[in-house]
């Protein structure tokens, strides 16, 4: 299904948002589909790479609430703060926790009151998360006047969920940051974007108050590397196999069994590929890692060309790092019983 710009107009803020997630490019908006994420019956890296753009994997999840989610919104951040051609990918979710509350100032262009977040105990919404390239974030910094009107920060406060029940723990997010960007606060509770229209809300009056959240302030531009923080090891890089060693001087915290859904086949070279998919469910270990940034370089050397490092999301919704062959498998195998071997 494609849609273009037109269906989605910006004005009134926060503009009009398609009811799926998307990618959207050259003004039109692309449905993407969970499970795992394709346009259509093509797998989303595919249909990036087509484009030469880069994968999910180079992408840092961002929580977006407000008129980033709005397909001529995107269009003008091309056409007017240099955005780019990229493909542009947005995933629906769902936010327990935090609400989106309208802020005490408004916008000097059109004099629109624009959104911001907010803690909301017990209120489920829903919204957006980007899969955004570094540049991209860059763009939205601008857009967003970070470190002036907004700041970047990491989320700790709720929950936010994807469409395909993925957990995004600690998401990037635009927050409020001047007293113009703070919650407005009226008859002493922040006012939900949800319960009262941009027509209302703009001659609203009330006083800027705190947010609630906790969200420190992100340093720098994101990694994509940092998030998650957690690695899906199935073979040799469990604790207990030959390879740990090189998982082990990263490693944080106690590690639990957990399953990905796929297949693992038996390469015949005394290492086992793992086969991204819908069906089936393979056994592994997810290990929670101190800094991934500094510990993949090793490990992706490690693994070779025939590995592609990916984010994969557990049969429990827990979104982690893990090693998908991506050479040729033809003629692999079941992998014996018995496997992994033991080392004891």
């Amino acid at each position: 299904m494609t849609r273009p710009d037109s269906a989605f107009p910006a004005d009134p803020y926060p503009g009009a948002v398609p009811d799926c997630s998307f990618v959207h490019v050259d003004g039109t908006v692309h449905e993407l589909l969970p499970g795992p994420w394709r346009v259509g019956d093509v797998p989303i890296d595919e249909w990036l790479a087509a484009r030469d753009a880069p994968p999910a994997a180079a992408r840092v999840p961002l929580l977006s609430y407000g008129s980033n989610r709005c397909p001529s919104k995107i269009t003008w951040l091309r056409d007017a703060l240099g955005l780019g051609a990229d493909p542009v990918v947005v995933l629906r979710a769902r936010t327990t926790g935090v609400a989106a509350v309208w802020a005490a100032g408004h916008r000097a262009r059109d004099g629109q009151r624009p959104a911001t977040l907010a803690a909301a105990p017990g209120v489920e919404e829903e919204h957006a998360v980007w899969l955004a390239t570094p540049a991209q974030i860059a763009v939205l910094d601008r857009c967003e006047g970070r470190d002036e009107r907004f700041r970047l920060a990491r989320l700790r406060t709720g929950t936010v969920r994807t469409e395909d029940g993925a957990l995004v723990t600690e998401p990037w997010v635009y927050v409020g940051h001047s007293p113009a960007r703070a919650p407005l606060i009226v008859g002493g509770r922040p006012v939900r974007c949800a319960d009262v229209a941009q027509a209302h809300a703009r001659v609203l009056r009330g006083e800027p108050g705190d947010d609630g959240l906790d969200a420190p302030t992100a340093v720098g531009a994101p990694h994509p590397d940092a998030w998650p923080t957690a690695l899906f090891a199935y073979g040799l890089l469990q604790p207990g196999q030959v390879s740990w060693h090189h998982v082990e001087p990263h490693a944080a915290g106690p590690h639990r069994p957990a399953r990905v859904a796929g297949s693992l086949l038996d390469t015949g070279h005394g290492y086992p590929a793992w086969l991204p998919g819908a069906a089936g469910a393979v056994p592994g270990t997810l290990i929670e890692l101190g800094d991934p940034v500094t510990a993949f370089p090793a490990m992706d050397a490690y693994e070779g060309p025939d590995y592609v490092r990916v984010r994969a999301v557990t049969t429990d919704g827990t979104t982690c790092w893990a090693y998908a062959w991506r050479s040729p498998s033809e003629g692999f195998t079941a992998l014996p019983t018995g496997w992994p071997p033991s080392t004891s």
